[in-house]
């Protein structure tokens, strides 16, 4: 068995870099977090969820070139592993064993 998440933001984190693909490194993810929940997302909590993701093996970071703009410093692209779409599938079929039967409160 794999490695658990510990909350549904590392599993935003891992959604945002498959939907942003080659450009998934730390502006454009946050951003893509940002955008499609609505929630604020700091740099440190994503880096850290990023570094706890690689940790389990969920992801995999590589260097980009250098860049003038970056001061020639180079972008760490991220990269969602086999384990990791693995570990998204399991927690969407729990959630979706969990919400099966339930019906949605009507207001």
């Amino acid at each position: 068995m794999s490695p658990s998440f510990h909350g549904e933001f590392e599993q935003l984190v891992l959604l945002a870099i498959l939907r942003l693909r080659a450009d998934a490194y730390g502006t454009p993810i946050r951003h893509e977090i940002e955008d499609c929940t609505g929630r604020s997302v700091t740099v440190g909590a994503l880096y850290s969820a990023l570094e706890r993701l690689e940790r389990k093996g969920f992801l995999r970071a590589e260097l980009g070139d250098p860049t003038p703009q970056r001061g020639g410093r180079a972008k760490r692209h991220f990269k969602v592993l086999p384990a990791g779409l693995a570990e998204l599938r399991r927690a969407r079929r729990a959630l979706a064993r969990m919400w099966d039967g339930l019906e949605p409160e009507r207001r």
